[in-house]
């Protein structure tokens, strides 16, 4: 594989290997750093406009090549991935900078990654994939309009806003979603797929609970460095179907408000698993597992095991299969198979769970890459056997490592019956399809 097809991730030097034994109690779970000291209350606010740099940490040094199959599988076909790839990159230099302090650092103090191009990398490396497009996403001008939406704040700040804490958060929060009126969609599948990209989200004022977050964690990263804010502030991130993201002060908050902390792991992990779920392939099937619902439509699920199948279940597993063998790519609610290929693969390269690489296995396996499916399930259980976490035993867990085991099973048999040789229609799978149904 060429270098400019191979994806890098600097992480630690083995996937997911143990923390560091230096004592947790050193580090709090959330970090905080010194205020900037407030700005004197005769003065204009200081709103200029300019991006947070990181100027502390550095990005681990070792380095492991995953070689990722999607791109790769594109540019066979003939499409030309250029601007995926760079923004892929983009997103890998961004994720490089998340040290273990860093991973579990708030993101209304996160200072190293930049939340918000991170953020557009992924909406660009998508809406790459889909639309063909020759020219790519403006990630630097969206990254404009977040600033603006920053400094839009100077001209509602006033006198009245400094009366109390309370009151200040409170204007912040009236600006965002009074004065500029965002919102939040409950859309979680790809009906609506602009509540899951930022430069979306940023357009129609309509989004995620996790990018109405990230927004808020901007205009407050904003306002601490211009000294509008001057104490230590938290972000409470709502984990019901409808309520909105809300700044509180942090010297008052109750340990009922722990579970609501979004660190900056949490928010990648969420953006992407949002887009995992939204459009994963198999739908319908195992509401709690999406690689059971894979695993089922390739019938690596033993019938036996008491599992109740409804007539539209197999309906919609044989519906699926059809797709892939006639190398279509989505479909109206029934996935994207290269968007949910782009998720995995950039989970994989946050490394913070090995049953990413599992799932992504399941989906090679559906687009006929049975090599690298095998690779994939392979560091899954090389991780998962040197990981420190107690593993779970419920019986969907059972469920899937079985399925596993019948999933390497049968993959070693296709390397000794046809070698590794892909199926006719992956070609065309991954090819002329760019309609979106």
């Amino acid at each position: 594989m060429s270098s400019a097809s191979s994806i890098t991730a600097v992480s630690s030097s083995s996937l997911w290997l143990p923390k560091p034994s230096f004592s947790p109690s050193k580090f709090s779970k959330f970090q905080s750093y010194p205020s900037l000291p407030p700005s004197p209350s005769s003065a204009s606010p200081p709103c200029h406009r300019h991006r947070v740099v990181c100027r502390s940490g550095s990005p681990q040094n070792d380095s492991a090549d995953f070689n990722f199959s999607l791109h790769d599988a594109l540019e066979s076909s003939g499409i030309d991935t250029s601007h995926a790839r760079e923004a892929r990159k983009g997103f890998v230099t961004q994720i490089q900078k998340l040290s273990d302090i860093e991973r579990d650092t708030s993101i209304s103090i996160n200072r190293c990654v930049d939340l918000g191009r991170t953020a557009l990398y992924i909406a660009a490396e998508d809406d790459s994939l889909i639309s063909h497009s020759s020219v790519p996403l403006p990630v630097d001008a969206f990254l404009e309009r977040l600033d603006d939406l920053s400094m839009g704040y100077c001209s509602h700040y006033n006198s009245s806003c400094r009366s109390s804490r309370e009151n200040f958060l409170e204007s912040i929060e009236k600006y965002l979603y009074v004065k500029k009126g965002f919102r939040r969609s409950s859309a979680k599948n790809q009906a609506e797929p602009r509540a899951l990209y930022l430069h979306s989200v940023l357009t129609h004022r309509s989004g995620s609970a996790v990018m109405l977050s990230l927004i808020y964690s901007e205009i407050l990263k904003m306002l601490r460095l211009w000294g509008l804010l001057d104490f230590d502030v938290e972000i409470f991130f709502p984990h019901d179907p409808h309520g909105l993201p809300r700044a509180y002060d942090k010297q008052k908050s109750k340990e009922s408000d722990q579970p609501h902390i979004m660190t900056v792991q949490m928010l990648l992990e969420e953006i992407l698993r949002n887009l995992k779920d939204a459009f994963w392939p198999f739908q319908h099937d195992h509401a709690d597992s999406l690689f059971l619902s894979a695993a089922h439509a390739a019938n690596c699920i033993d019938k036996s095991n008491g599992i109740e199948e409804s007539g539209y279940q197999l309906a919609s597993a044989k519906a699926a299969q059809h797709r892939l063998g006639r190398g279509v790519w989505t479909s109206v609610r029934f996935g994207d198979m290269r968007r949910a290929l782009s998720a995995c693969e950039r989970l994989v390269l946050l490394q913070t769970d090995p049953k990413e690489m599992r799932d992504y296995s399941i989906l090679l396996y559906h687009c006929g890459f049975y090599e690298q499916s095998l690779k994939y399930l392979k560091l899954y259980q090389d991780a998962k056997s040197s990981s420190s976490q107690n593993e779970s035993t419920n019986s969907i867990s059972s469920l899937e490592e079985d399925a596993v085991q019948k999933l390497i099973v049968r993959l070693n048999l296709i390397a000794m019956e046809e070698g590794w040789t892909r199926p006719s229609y992956v070609r065309n799978f991954l090819g002329n399809n760019s309609e979106p149904w």
